[in-house]
């Protein structure tokens, strides 16, 4: 189900199972879902009063969640963030105790450089 609900969001929304599960059971404790144990797993099929209150309720979240994402910008800085971070990798595990010490340094000041841009400042 949180595999799914990602899936639908466009990755926007991947909720924790310490949210999934709890709203599960009051779901279930309402009387809008049943569950049964199939294969291992457990399964949740929407009751009648579930389907109704599904119809008549408001938009499904996963969909409001990714709508107005620049999902090219997000990959963009998905791909920044992880090159730097196997650059980093890279420096941390082949080089030097000063290179080491270097790498942090441009890694810090490359964070507080990030927040001077959300202050307008150089």
């Amino acid at each position: 189900m949180i595999q799914e609900i990602g899936e639908r969001s466009g990755g926007a929304w991947r909720p924790s199972p310490g949210s999934v599960y709890p709203t599960l059971q009051l779901l279930e404790d309402e009387g809008l879902i049943v569950s049964a144990s199939e294969g291992g797993k457990k399964l949740f099929t929407l009751t009648d009063a579930g389907r109704n209150e599904a119809e008549t309720g408001p938009e499904a979240p996963w969909e409001e969640a990714g709508r107005g994402v620049d999902w090219e910008g997000v990959n963009e800085i998905r791909q920044a963030g992880f090159g730097l971070m196997e650059a980093f990798g890279q420096v941390w595990r082949t080089g030097s105790a000063d290179q080491r010490q270097k790498a942090l340094t441009v890694i810090n000041d490359a964070r507080k450089r990030l927040y001077l841009i959300l202050a307008d400042e150089h």
